[in-house]
């Protein structure tokens, strides 16, 4: 089968190598935007806790602090999100399996029941 331009390879095939990169480096980028935020939240973090430190001494009033759980939290949720996209990452760059090229979760092939 000819795809227009004299190749004997199907177009599709080379649509489905284009969108199949775009995928992976979105979900790349994901990834590294995701563990840049981590990180500010992990230096805003630990600002907030020098800063509490170097005021103790200074005042007997503690201010608990109402930003900390806030970051904590969103830190968790980014954490879960990162560890999703990196496995999503790794089932679309691991061999995919001849036959319909799905995996389940454990990576073995998927058979459906005809």
């Amino acid at each position: 089968m000819h795809n227009g331009t004299g190749s004997s390879v199907p177009a599709q095939s080379d649509d489905r190598d284009v969108v199949y990169e775009a995928v992976v480096a979105d979900l790349t980028s994901l990834v590294a935007r995701i563990q840049a935020s981590l990180t500010m939240i992990e230096l805003a973090v630990a600002q907030e806790a020098s800063a509490a430190l170097q005021d103790l001494p200074a005042a007997n009033v503690v201010v608990l602090d109402d930003v900390t759980p806030r970051y904590l939290k969103a830190g968790a949720a980014l954490k879960a999100c990162d560890a999703g996209l990196g496995v999503a990452l790794h089932f679309l760059r691991e061999p995919m399996v001849s036959g319909t090229g799905l995996h389940d979760a454990t990576g073995s092939r998927c058979v459906t029941a005809h």
